[in-house]
């Protein structure tokens, strides 16, 4: 027997792969259940089952509707942080997201991607790893995307439509594609909450 790369795999190899591959589809199973939960207007019930589902969601945090994800087990939400409509949250590696954090509508946050250049660019062997770190106070505005292993420093303003590509200092503003250093937050005192959620979202 072999793989689609055509190794010849060993009984004992067939067998490890036949348990990736079952768990594989329990996954993707699991998550679309979440994807069916995320269309349910009710706050209440979808934090109870994200976090049934191993998502950690501090107090007083919010994921609006429609989120979709890849993996729900390394994905963790501080206190007092809202993630808006349409969002994408990759747990596929660690997906940290801090305390008063803000994120728009249709924000994009992926910590694995293919590996143009590898040889098995579509096995499991061609895809690059990088957890994200989103720290307190940060905002980021409508269809940014996050890249693998990148961090977002305290207090830091992403723009809309940017692509972060690269860690981002506390409290710059940036934007762009890639992103860029455009400006600085002139408060760097930041005690503010965000309060509730609409209830409908």
């Amino acid at each position: 027997m072999q793989d689609k790369t055509g190794k010849s795999l060993t009984k004992d190899e067939l067998i490890k792969k036949g348990m990736r591959r079952i768990e594989s589809v329990i996954l993707e199973f699991e998550v679309f259940l979440l994807h069916c939960v995320g269309q349910v207007p009710s706050h209440h019930f979808r934090r109870f089952f994200y976090r049934l589902a191993g998502i950690k969601i501090g107090s007083g945090s919010t994921i609006h509707t429609g989120m979709r994800l890849y993996d729900p087990k390394n994905i963790a939400i501080g206190n007092d942080s809202i993630v808006g409509e349409g969002a994408v949250l990759d747990g596929r590696d660690s997906l940290a997201i801090g305390d008063h954090v803000a994120v728009a509508s249709d924000v994009m946050m992926y910590n694995a991607e293919h590996n143009i250049h590898h040889e098995h660019f579509a096995s499991d062997e061609g895809i690059t790893r990088g957890p994200i770190i989103i720290d307190d106070y940060v905002f980021i505005g409508p269809r940014v995307i996050i890249l693998p292993g990148v961090r977002i420093g305290k207090g830091a303003v992403v723009a809309a439509g940017a692509v972060v590509t690269k860690d981002i200092v506390p409290f710059a503003i940036v934007g762009g594609v890639p992103a860029k250093v455009i400006g600085e937050r002139k408060n760097h005192d930041l005690h503010y909450h965000l309060g509730r959620a609409r209830w409908f979202r």
